[in-house]
Order: structure tokens, then C-alpha cells, then sequence
């Protein structure tokens, strides 16, 4: 990791501490100055607010949670439902150990809109998780009922967890919680699909999650950020490029407004690359985004 992006990790993880100790509505920016050794310059110059850093809090904890998942399903059949379990046991463990649930609480109570719809959008993407996930385990042919047994599931989890985080005596274990509720959730895709019963259809996602652009423009964009990334194969600042393509392909694509000072300051350290090729293929993405 290059030592930009090593020194914003550091607050990002310096900040998450001081929002577990002290709550992020009573975490000021000054405290977070202080308890990461960083000026007001340098966390502006990575945050434009208090929101956007718990806004990368939560992202860079999502990536590692969603690289864990994935590396369990490394060799395995992804309809094997144990291995599904595995991955909700990864997702409710990390949620604990990072105290997830509280802040997600702070967010909910805060008047903070920019927050809000982020955490409704990470919701819609954890329910369409479990909905493909059910795809890979119950098939195409139960496609129709899935969205409604996902949520159903994710509901029956929820509250599940919630009373076995408040019982003091004879607390059940996690991973038998999560059994539980996989179990009573096989049963009720066997009987919606068996009565044909459908609540929603699961084509509603796309509203719940709407892309900020056409297709043909999603299309365009992820062709030319894999046409740049293949060239970066052994380059000695492959990773710093690869995250600034990362961020611009979602800043353009999910951030509600897409903020162009930072893509354009993003595009500007891409152009430090000198290559031809990789030239070529910048003007081809400058060209894009000035489209957009």
C-alpha cells in the first residue's frame, strides 16, 4: 500500500476506535485530529466530512467482509448451503467485532441524509446478495420466489440475533442462531414455490438499487477501466492505480452526486503513468467521463 492510502487506513481505522468509544455523533473532527496525529489539511484532503469518513469506515469494513465470504466459497459448490452458512457466520462475527450494529443505530437517529442513503443502499446490496445466493442454492426455477424468502430470511436472522444478544442466562450459540434460521428458510421456499405464491418480483431490485447511468455508459466505462488495468500488470504502482480506478468507476456509478473535483484530482495522478498504451487508454476514459 502506497503511504497515501497507508495514512488514510490509519485515521480510518483511528476513527472507527474513538466512534466505538464515543459515539459518532460525540466524536468531533478535532478529536479525531488528535487521537490519529493528522493536521485539519491532511483529513480534508481525505474527507471532505465527519459522514464520508464513516462512509469509508463502513466501506473498507464491507470490502474485507466481502473478501472473506468470497474465499470460502474457494473449491466449494456454491450450492452447497453449509457454505452459505459459513458466509453469515463471517458477515454476523465481523458485525459484532467491529461493533457495526451500533453505529449502524447512530446513523438511523442522526438527521444526516448523505449517511442514510448510503446505509439503505448497503442494505439493498446485502438483500441482493442473499437473493443471488439463494439462486446458487435453491436454482433458477425458484428464481420467482427467492427476493421474497430473502427478505423473509434476513427478517427471521434479525430478530433472531437481537434476543440472543439480550439473553443473560443460558445464551444460545451464533452459528446454532444462524442454522436455525437457514433451516426454518429452506422450508419456506419449498411451500412459496410449491403454492406459486410471489409477493414482489424480484425485477423490483433494479428500482431498490438504481444504477446513476445507462447501460450503454456502464458498459463503456467498465470496458475501458479493464482495458487500463490490464496495462498496469507488473507496474511497480499497480496498487495505487488500481484504486483510483476503483474509485472512480464507483464514484461515477453510486455516489448519489458524483463529486468531479475528486475524480478530476483522481484522473490527474493516473496521468503521472507516462506509458503510451496507458496514455492512450486515459484519453479514452477522460473522453468518457467528459461525456457523462
Amino acid at each position: 500500500m502506497n503511504v497515501m492510502n497507508d495514512r488514510k487506513q490509519h485515521v480510518i481505522n483511528k476513527a472507527h476506535q474513538l466512534f466505538i468509544d464515543k459515539g459518532f455523533q460525540a466524536t468531533s473532527i478535532q478529536d479525531i485530529l488528535e487521537y490519529s496525529g493528522i493536521s485539519k489539511g491532511t483529513f480534508y484532503n481525505y474527507f471532505s466530512s465527519k459522514s464520508e469518513l464513516l462512509i469509508a469506515i463502513f466501506k473498507s469494513l464491507n470490502k474485507e467482509i466481502e473478501k472473506d465470504r468470497n474465499e470460502v466459497l474457494i473449491g466449494h459448490n456454491r450450492s452447497d448451503i453449509e457454505i452459505f452458512i459459513k458466509q453469515i457466520e463471517i458477515q454476523m462475527n465481523s458485525n459484532r467485532k467491529y461493533k457495526l450494529i451500533s453505529l449502524f443505530e447512530e446513523v438511523f437517529l442522526s438527521n444526516d441524509d448523505t449517511l442514510k442513503e448510503f446505509m439503505k443502499r448497503t442494505h439493498f446490496m446485502q438483500l441482493r446478495w442473499t437473493f443471488n445466493r439463494f439462486i446458487d442454492i435453491f436454482g433458477e426455477e425458484k428464481k420467482p420466489y427467492l427476493l421474497d424468502c430473502a427478505i423473509m430470511f434476513m427478517g427471521i436472522l434479525q430478530l433472531n440475533l437481537h434476543y440472543h444478544f439480550i439473553e443473560k442466562e443460558c445464551p444460545v450459540d451464533i452459528s446454532k442462531v444462524i442454522r436455525y434460521s437457514v433451516n426454518r428458510i429452506t422450508h419456506l421456499v419449498e411451500e412459496v414455490a410449491a403454492e406459486g405464491s410471489q409477493l414482489r418480483d424480484p425485477e423490483i431490485l433494479e428500482k431498490w438499487l438504481p444504477e446513476k447511468s445507462d447501460l450503454a455508459f456502464q458498459k463503456k466505462l467498465y470496458s475501458t477501466i479493464l482495458s487500463l488495468k490490464k496495462t498496469l500488470v507488473h507496474h511497480k504502482e499497480q496498487e495505487k492505480f488500481m484504486e483510483l480506478l476503483d474509485f472512480i468507476q464507483e464514484e461515477l456509478l453510486h455516489a448519489k452526486e458524483p463529486r468531479k473535483f475528486l475524480i478530476q484530482s483522481a484522473i490527474s495522478a493516473l496521468q503521472e503513468n507516462q506509458e503510451d498504451t496507458w496514455q492512450k487508454e486515459l484519453h479514452k476514459l477522460e473522453r468518457l467521463i467528459g461525456d457523462f
